[in-house]
């Protein structure tokens, strides 16, 4: 059995640097550094690089190395051969969409934290059953949003969560201003246009605006 409270606390470090983490997703390794510096300089230290791209581990590498001010993550973690090579590249927690019994296993031995994805209450008392409680909500609009977390207050008090999924700067303050929610985490500071154009004045202004959504 894992020990839920250093799990807890060591994820918690992490949600309590940013009330949004960006969402990345890296096609180009040259534009890791000056993408992730742009969010991180501007009140965004907390950057999830998703394993959506081949280019994904090494940009993780990259900004631990070179951004040691960040705390880089590995999102769209999906088994544990994921978990293993986020860990290996340099990353100091993992995000996952989902849960399975063999994720979960895998995370229980692992050196980095994992925040399990959950999208219903059975998915959360698994999920708290075996010892986690902090989770990602996702896809969270889709899920019942809002409602649905205040819903999960009431008999799960002991979860926090980091709701993702259909989330923009509009919808943003009404997740944070509840009890159970740590932060959020999306991607509309990442226009692609401007992550394409390398417009990245355009991307510490949004960062910046992002920063600020804390209640």
């Amino acid at each position: 059995m894992i020990d839920s409270h250093s799990l807890a606390q060591r994820v918690d470090a992490v949600f309590a640097r940013a009330p949004v983490i960006p969402v990345i997703t890296i096609e180009r390794i040259e534009d890791a550094l000056p993408l992730c510096r742009a969010l991180a300089d501007n009140g965004l230290p907390v950057l999830e690089v998703t394993l959506r791209s081949a280019c994904a581990l090494n940009a993780i590498t990259l900004i631990a190395r070179e951004l040691p001010e960040a705390c880089v993550g590995a999102g769209t973690v999906l088994s544990a051969r994921d978990l293993d090579a986020a860990a290996q590249a340099g990353a100091q927690f993992a995000i996952s969409p989902g849960a399975t019994e063999a994720l979960y296993a895998a995370a229980a031995e692992a050196a980095i934290p994992l925040i399990p994805g959950i999208a219903t209450a059975g998915e959360l008392m698994r999920g708290l059953e075996l010892g986690w409680q902090r989770f990602k909500f996702f896809p969270a609009e889709a899920s019942g949003g809002v409602a649905a977390l205040k819903g999960f207050a009431g008999p799960l008090p002991q979860a926090r969560f980091c709701p993702t999924g259909g989330i923009d700067a509009a919808r943003a303050p009404a997740y944070l201003a509840l009890p159970n929610v740590a932060c959020v985490g999306g991607s509309w500071m990442l226009p692609p246009q401007a992550v394409r154009a390398g417009d990245w004045a355009r991307i510490a202004q949004l960062a910046q605006a992002a920063a600020q959504l804390a209640p």
